[in-house]
């Protein structure tokens, strides 16, 4: 994962949203639709694109868990379990 879960999403997110706000901006206790007005089509592009970038299998979530991600904060708080733990480096 080339940076932290809540930093990528943060960035995947100002990707896709209309006026594309600087990413340390977005709140992540915001909700996504009343807040930043993103779209079904848009919620969409943003997941799969995190999920790529987080290498996280986008079926590892149903339908319900996809509907509970109602802000950035809930986004990383459910995808952070199945995403690739870091590796200690050996020096």
């Amino acid at each position: 994962m080339p940076t932290d879960l809540d930093t990528l999403a943060r960035e995947k997110l100002s990707q896709v949203l209309r006026d594309h706000p600087e990413p340390a901006s977005l709140d992540r206790d915001e909700d996504l639709v009343q807040t930043y007005g993103l779209t079904s089509l848009n919620k969409v592009l943003f997941l799969t694109s995190l999920c790529k970038a987080a290498e996280v299998g986008l079926d590892n979530f149903t339908e319900d868990d996809l509907s509970r991600m109602r802000t950035l904060g809930d986004v990383v708080d459910a995808l952070r379990p199945h995403a690739p733990q870091p590796t200690a480096q050996k020096g």
